[in-house]
């Protein structure tokens, strides 16, 4: 059977590369807005863009925190952060996807990045949503408190002195 790690490890990378996608999609998407129209890039546009870049920053987090700088990694945070990005990306598709089933019209290559924006970030869902399963079983495995032994380097406890 395949080690959860790995697994892991690849879900990771499947959400970064897909969060730049989503970046680049919905930043087309926005830019095209902002520059061609009169009106301002729509909130879900705007959402998915933020989801995106909190993404980077989640993964970049979640795999290199246990590995450089294990003091401040803790398993219920990054079961928090699996979450969040589920719900985040959850929220932020189906608004897109509302926003877009209500347009008057949807042509030309806009229309076409702002649904990839949609069906990746379904992708995203469902990447965090296995990820946060996995997670969430380790976690309940191994216990949910943080194991970090008492006192200073990792020294062995004192014996008790005998009195004279």
């Amino acid at each position: 059977m395949i080690s959860t790690n790995i697994i892991i490890l690849g879900l990771r990378a499947a959400q970064l590369a897909f969060a730049f996608i989503v970046m680049a999609l919905t930043a087309y998407v926005a830019h095209w807005y902002n520059v061609d129209t009169l009106t301002s890039s729509p909130s879900q546009i705007n959402w998915l863009l933020a989801v995106s870049l909190f993404t980077i920053v989640s993964v970049a987090y979640l795999e290199l925190t246990p590995r450089f700088i294990p003091r401040l990694s803790h398993k219920m945070v990054a079961v928090g952060i699996e979450a969040a990005n589920a719900v985040f990306y959850f929220s932020g598709f189906v608004a897109l996807a509302v926003f877009m089933s209500r347009l008057l019209f949807c042509r030309g290559s806009v229309c076409g990045a702002a649904r990839a924006s949609v069906a990746f970030g379904a992708l995203e869902f469902v990447l965090w949503t296995a990820s946060l399963i996995i997670m969430g079983k380790e976690v309940v495995k191994s216990g949910f408190l943080r194991r970090t032994p008492k006192g200073p380097l990792n020294a062995p406890p004192m014996k008790e002195a005998q009195g004279a």
